[in-house]
Formats: C-alpha cells, sequence, structure tokens
C-alpha cells in the first residue's frame, strides 16, 4: 500500500488513524476486492457465521445466498442504527453442550416454552417470541431449492432465515431447530452446512440434539400426552395427520415423538405406511408466510419515506422490482408516498 512504516498499518487497524480515498483504493487493489467492502454499510464483510441447513446445493450458489442474506442482514442493522435502536448483546443461552443428553434438551425446551408464554401450540407463538425475547429477527425467504433455513449469528442481530416455500410443518420445526443454535451457538457452534434430515445413532450429536430440542418446544409432552390418550379407536394415520396439523408440525415429526415419550413402540412406527402422512394427508396448510417480516419491511419503508435510503438501493437490496416492493409495502398495511 506503500505506508511510510508499519505502526501507520497498526494506527489504521486500530481505528486511531483516518484512511484517506488513496489508502483505500490502494488497499481494495491489494487485497483484490471491490472498494465496496469497505464502504458500504448493507453488506456483511468479515462480520457474522452462517449456519445452513441444506441438501444437494452447489457451493457456488450457497455463497451466493450468503452473499444476498448478509445484505439482508446488513441492512437492518444500518436502518435500526441510522433510526437510534440499540442492538441487544445479552439474549439468552441454554446451559447445554455436546455432553447433555437428549433429556436434557427436553426440559430445556419446556422450560422455554413456560418462561417463553408459548402456550399449547408453540409454533404458532414463536416467531414473535424470539423477536421479542431475544432481540433476534426471523425472516421468511426466497432461498434455493435445498435450503430449508439459516441461523446468522451476529453479535447485536441474531437472524433466522427461513425458507418461505417450504411447507408450514417443516418451517416451524426448522425454526425451531435454528432457535436450538442461537441459543447454544458459544459451547456448541453449528456447522456451516448440516443436513436437513440428521442421521441416526451416527448423525451429528450437535444437531441430534437440536432435533430433540425442537420436538419438545413444538410438540409439548403435556399436550400431546392427553390427546394421546384420548384417541381411543381413530386410526392412527388420521390421528397422526390432524394432531400434527393442529400442532403446526409434520406427521412425521409427531410419529417420532411419540416414540420418544413412550406411547409408540419403535417397530409400530416403522410400520406405518408414510406414504399415508405425505402433507400430513392433506390436512397441512399450504399458505406461504410474506416475504421477510413486518418489522423488516416497515424499517425498509421508513428509510424510503424519509429519504435515508434510496428506493433503487432499497430494491436492490430486496431483490425486488418497483411494483414488487410497492405491492410488498401494502400487504404489509405501509403505504409508500408515491407510486413504483
Amino acid at each position: 500500500m506503500g505506508l511510510p512504516h508499519r505502526q501507520t498499518l497498526t494506527s489504521i487497524e486500530a481505528g486511531s488513524r483516518s484512511v484517506s480515498p488513496e489508502d483505500l483504493a490502494k488497499a481494495a487493489d491489494s487485497l483484490n476486492v471491490d472498494i465496496a467492502v469497505f464502504t458500504d454499510p448493507f453488506r456483511l464483510v468479515g462480520e457474522g457465521r452462517f449456519s445452513f441447513r441444506a441438501d444437494g446445493v452447489p457451493m457456488d450458489a450457497l455463497r451466493a445466498f450468503e452473499d444476498r442474506a448478509g445484505q439482508w442482514v446488513a441492512t437492518s442493522r444500518t436502518l435500526q442504527e441510522q433510526a437510534g435502536v440499540s442492538r441487544s448483546r445479552l439474549g439468552r443461552r441454554l446451559d447445554l453442550d455436546r455432553g447433555s443428553s437428549y433429556e436434557d434438551a427436553h426440559a430445556a425446551a419446556e422450560e422455554l416454552r413456560q418462561e417463553w408464554q408459548l402456550g399449547d401450540v408453540p409454533a404458532t407463538m414463536l416467531p414473535a417470541a424470539i423477536e421479542r425475547e431475544l432481540g433476534a429477527q426471523v425472516l421468511f425467504v426466497e432461498a434455493p431449492a435445498g435450503v430449508s433455513g439459516a441461523a446468522v449469528h451476529l453479535p447485536g442481530l441474531l437472524t433466522i432465515l427461513v425458507n418461505r416455500r417450504e411447507p408450514t410443518g417443516r418451517r416451524n420445526f426448522d425454526l425451531a431447530h435454528e432457535l436450538f443454535h442461537l441459543l447454544t451457538w458459544d459451547s456448541m457452534p453449528p456447522d456451516r452446512v448440516e443436513s436437513r434430515e440428521v442421521p441416526g445413532k451416527k448423525g451429528n450429536r450437535v444437531e441430534k440434539l437440536a432435533e430433540n430440542f425442537a420436538g419438545a418446544l413444538l410438540m409439548p409432552a403435556d399436550m400431546v400426552g392427553p390427546q394421546w390418550e384420548q384417541r381411543r379407536g381413530v386410526d392412527l394415520c388420521d390421528w397422526l395427520n390432524f394432531t400434527a396439523s393442529a400442532f403446526g408440525v409434520t406427521s412425521l415429526a409427531l410419529k417420532w415423538r411419540l416414540v420418544v415419550l413412550g406411547q409408540l413402540s419403535k417397530g409400530r412406527a416403522r410400520g406405518l405406511d408414510d406414504s399415508r402422512l405425505a402433507g400430513n394427508g392433506g390436512l397441512e396448510s399450504r399458505t406461504t408466510p410474506l416475504l421477510f417480516s413486518r418489522d423488516f419491511v416497515a424499517r425498509v419503508y421508513g428509510a424510503v419515506e424519509a429519504g435515508r435510503l434510496s428506493l433503487r438501493k432499497a430494491m436492490r437490496l430486496l431483490g425486488l422490482y418497483g411494483p414488487e416492493f410497492g405491492a410488498l409495502c401494502r400487504e404489509y398495511g405501509l403505504d409508500l408516498s408515491y407510486e413504483v
């Protein structure tokens, strides 16, 4: 970079020396990166760690999605800072590690359900509770086929990304699964890419703990147990489909939750015709959530209306055309002051 002394670079790194445009240009050239790496607040560069639930996704496609998702997270952070919103750096942690038992994960889920007052059907309350209790954000996004979701660990702004095109039951389970990772990141950070289906006995221990936590959180024992006892002569597959839909989970997830609770033997579970459980027997909700979240869209909308963010920049960050951005704002009850 042509700096006169090594101490000059040290001062720049420490933030005690200002950087001239010429210095930035030389740094970008030396590192073979675009100068926007240093100047664009709507990008994550060397910040945040991602953990994806994905299968069969080429790495270049996953990297491209990570870059796009990083823009969403950085956009939220920057707009919050512009609006004077302080970001929480506290947040709850689960006292679990790789040596914890599945029973420990179940107990942690039940404790969280009670503390966060998630009620009898936790899936319906969970997104809002995550944002309220952790100061995190839950974004429903367009993701490449094969990607169910991701956890983004950025100090001060934890984020869960959920593929909004996934079936309802899988979306809810992915959300609870990624919540586990955010709550245990320090003690057992997840791999960058994990399979959407956790293998059996030889599967990743952290992922298996996450699956057990998610199952216990979304299908509380004190709710599943009484309903099982009242089943009487109802066909098992029919009961699984109806009850799973009521809990907002898949029938397969409920089937294995019954095995964990000792209500159903592994042999009987394996003997069921799983084709009858597909799509919860046709009962699973087909609704697709709106893009991102209301809070996120409202922040972008507010910045555009206040002139802190250009409409063109907002559309590029969100990957939307003008009419699409306007329609999304209206769907969240936000009317732009001009036509797009």
